[in-house]
């Protein structure tokens, strides 16, 4: 799923849809060893730090999910509609419905969506883990708990944030043999920092961006607000652009490019829809939602949470793609090797 070359263009958004289907990001190799089994939805609240000061953008456990005027918390409601929006969006499927892709309870025996963990570095085992794409990963050591919260579908994603230096870890496709992890790709980020990886370079997502920051949280929803973009996979990608490191297959015109922003269409009426949904959609209006995977078509990212109403979420089914458009975000670069957005 993670391959290398190179491309570069513009910028995009889209959104999503939730049906209890099984979790469908891709991943093309097998778990070599036996996984812990999987643990409680919720994130292990485990350590606390200080208060930071990087303005009033997201935070998980009092760490910023990067500075405020970071790329992923930069609102693209104003920006022009890519050129290529309806040729990406009709690639994807406009006639497709957006799935949200978490929710409440288990599927098929494992929790639906994207887990993290909180941890005090200081006070959890680290691992030099193995990688099969060395090349692209960061060495280590990763902090990882015991029992740790996985994702249950096949990209087996370890996201864990220390909240003592407030620096983010993420494993695609982690396993563990009773010594040591291992997995397909690592990547390490600071989140007080703008850096984006070296230019080519995968993370544990395929277009080299973090996951967390993308992912749909409840406490945000019970806050009234999401002031991020979110994250979404589709089955064909092409080429890559900013903010995205990365690719899985050469670039194609008519194919949306990994890193590409869509956002909902601003005329769209959430009224409707239940307060808790409204949090959703407008941040789709406001912040869209970066296409970072290869997966199935439209499935929107978010966190496990047995707070979630599942019922409620399907609610967004009415939505299909022909409802997003994609955004020209290149106006908002500042350099090219920073996720600092104008």
């Amino acid at each position: 799923m993670k391959i290398k070359i190179l491309i570069a263009a513009t910028s995009i958004f889209l959104f999503a849809c939730l049906s209890l289907t099984p979790p469908a990001e891709d991943s093309t190799a097998p778990v070599e060893a036996t996984l812990p089994p999987p643990v409680d939805a919720a994130p292990q609240d485990t350590a606390s730090a200080p208060e930071q000061t990087i303005g009033d953008g997201p935070t998980i456990a009092n760490c910023p999910m990067f500075p405020a005027n970071n790329v992923w918390n930069t609102p693209i409601d104003s920006l022009p509609i890519h050129p290529m929006s309806d040729a990406w969006v009709e690639s994807i499927g406009s006639a497709e419905p957006i799935h949200m892709d978490f929710g409440s309870g288990v599927w098929d025996g494992g929790i639906i969506g994207i887990p993290y963990n909180i941890v005090a570095g200081s006070a959890t085992p680290k691992f030099e883990a193995e990688f099969y794409y060395p090349e692209e990963s960061d060495a280590g050591p990763y902090p990882i708990p015991d029992n740790p919260n996985i994702e249950y579908g096949s990209d087996h994603h370890i996201l864990v944030v220390d909240t003592e230096t407030c620096t983010l870890y993420e494993i695609f496709d982690a396993s563990f043999d009773g010594t040591n992890w291992k997995g397909g790709g690592g990547a390490i980020w600071d989140l007080n920092s703008n850096a984006l990886r070296p230019d080519e370079w995968t993370s544990a997502d395929a277009a080299g961006l973090p996951i967390l920051p993308g992912l749909t949280r409840y406490d945000e929803v019970l806050a009234g607000e999401i002031k991020h973009a979110l994250r979404f996979t589709a089955e064909q990608t092409a080429g890559y652009l900013w903010p995205g490191r990365h690719l899985t297959a050469d670039p194609d015109d008519s194919i949306p490019p990994l890193g590409a922003r869509f956002r909902l269409k601003a005329d769209y009426d959430i009224s409707g829809f239940p307060p808790e949904m409204q949090v959703i959609l407008q941040a789709l209006k406001t912040y869209g939602m970066f296409l970072a995977d290869n997966g199935s078509n439209w499935y929107v990212s978010g966190a496990p949470d047995e707070r979630w109403d599942n019922d409620m979420l399907h609610l967004l089914d009415v939505l299909t793609g022909s409802d997003f458009e994609v955004v020209d975000a290149s106006g908002m670069i500042v350099d090219v090797d920073s996720g600092e957005a104008k």
